[in-house]
């Protein structure tokens, strides 16, 4: 099981539609949601952008950053509908998450269990977490 983090709290998945793989997307013309691996490439979603509802990226570990970029560049394409950073995501990266142009997180049980909604909580207000906030208070 996982669970979805967004500024309002935890959460269940409720997204009901597949999520199809970007290589079985051509398969799939009428896919509604594509997950993404840390190297694919925005550009291979140029011209499917709209008829998307959901993309996920995977975070296969905390400090692989090339999420933050692929979100970067989607939202630069058009890209409008929820964007969710799945995987090895931890609560010090949610206001960088938002940032990047992420909607949410999908976490294990076992990390959120692991670090609460306090924890994330903490860094929902992501616009005021950003280093000029810290220096100007």
């Amino acid at each position: 099981m996982s669970v979805i983090v967004t500024d309002a709290g935890f959460a269940p998945d409720t997204f009901a539609d597949p999520i199809v793989a970007l290589a079985d997307l051509p398969a799939h013309p009428h896919a509604t949601a594509v997950h993404l691996l840390p190297g694919d490439r925005a550009a291979a979603l140029a011209g499917r952008l709209d008829g998307l509802h959901l993309i996920r990226i995977a975070f296969p570990a905390f400090n692989d950053g090339r999420g933050f970029t692929l979100a970067r560049d989607l939202r630069r394409l058009g890209f409008a509908g929820r964007l969710r950073a799945a995987g090895h995501v931890l609560a010090d990266q949610y206001a960088m998450i938002r940032r990047a142009g992420f909607d949410e997180a999908e976490i294990s049980d076992a990390l959120a269990a692991r670090q609460p909604w306090p924890q994330w909580q903490a860094r929902a207000n992501w616009q005021a977490h950003d280093h000029r906030a810290r220096l100007f208070a």
